[in-house]
């Protein structure tokens, strides 16, 4: 899923190019991805694009008389621009937003139809799509360790929860851990000061550094290469290949539709992370540090 780092060249390209232009028309080419009704999808057309601005990990375009159009690209969504005399089509379109400039093709691939586009009215319409996460580029220590402890949850689940983090997902929470040196199974009550305020440091400094690589990637053009698995990543998609700060082999967990990736050497004092299946499956043969790997 698309996170904080994308979401934001997403949105800075889409107001470098939509900025003051009328929205013409949009076709659906899929039922499922319109998700509301009032106001209807039609009363956006002939409206401008007043401004982009990002909500956790969706892209919100502000329109004339208080409209506001949501899209969230959940895993598989993607957007592709087309200015005028580019004809080619992207596969797997399911929205098509004309507009006086060009043409917005929002994607999906695969057949899960979770990628939404919904139009609301007013700010506090608005609101409702907001999970309430503070801004973790922007909150001090202070907001960032309060919102950290409101439960006792792991580290990775707290990252990920966007009622507490705005706009972190799997991936991203992958690198903040490794850059914190911290386990993604810490417990957040368990943290102390000096843990918190690494971990506050390393959130801020991952995200703005993938932010303006992925904006120097995509230069003057529309971002192509929207994927959660990139080259440079030290953990994140990188099960069994060396650690970039010790060589260790990284390591994962499997969960549900996710993967945990981690260094053991780096965040865990070596020890390896019982997997839920594969532990359960070898018992007493399994590892537990990664020297015994």
């Amino acid at each position: 899923m698309p996170e904080l780092p994308d979401v934001t060249v997403y949105c800075e390209a889409l107001e470098t190019r939509l900025a003051g232009k009328k929205l013409v028309t949009v076709k659906l080419a899929s039922p499922f991805v319109l998700r509301s009704y009032d106001p209807p999808l039609d009363a956006t057309f002939g409206k401008a694009v007043r401004g982009v601005r990002r909500i956790g990990k969706r892209i919100v375009l502000e329109l004339d008389d208080a409209l506001f159009m949501v899209i969230h690209l959940m895993i598989a969504g993607r957007l592709h621009w087309r200015g005028p005399g580019e004809k080619k089509k992207p596969q797997g379109v399911i929205a098509t937003l004309e507009f006086e400039n060009g043409t917005l093709y929002f994607t999906e691939a695969g057949t899960r139809k979770r990628a939404s586009l919904t139009v609301v009215r007013g700010e506090d319409a608005l609101k409702g799509h907001d999970p309430g996460g503070i801004e973790p580029l922007t909150s001090s220590f202070e907001q960032f360790d309060a919102a950290l402890r409101r439960g006792n949850h792991t580290l990775k689940r707290s990252l990920t929860d966007p009622h507490l983090f705005s706009g972190i997902g799997n991936a991203y929470s992958d690198e903040i851990l490794h850059a914190a040196k911290l386990s993604p199974l810490k417990k957040t009550q368990q943290l102390s000061e000096e843990e918190s305020r690494r971990l506050h440091q390393a959130t801020r400094e991952t995200l703005a550094s993938w932010t303006d690589i992925l904006r120097s990637e995509a230069g003057e053009h529309f971002p192509q290469k929207v994927t959660a698995f990139r080259e440079g990543m030290a953990v994140h998609g990188r099960y069994g290949k060396p650690c970039p700060v010790c060589d260790a082999p990284v390591q994962r967990i499997v969960y549900a539709e996710n993967e945990c990736n981690y260094c053991a050497r780096c965040q865990t004092e070596g020890r390896l992370l019982a997997d839920r299946s594969l532990s359960r499956l070898l018992k007493d043969d399994w590892p537990k540090s990664i020297d015994d790997l």
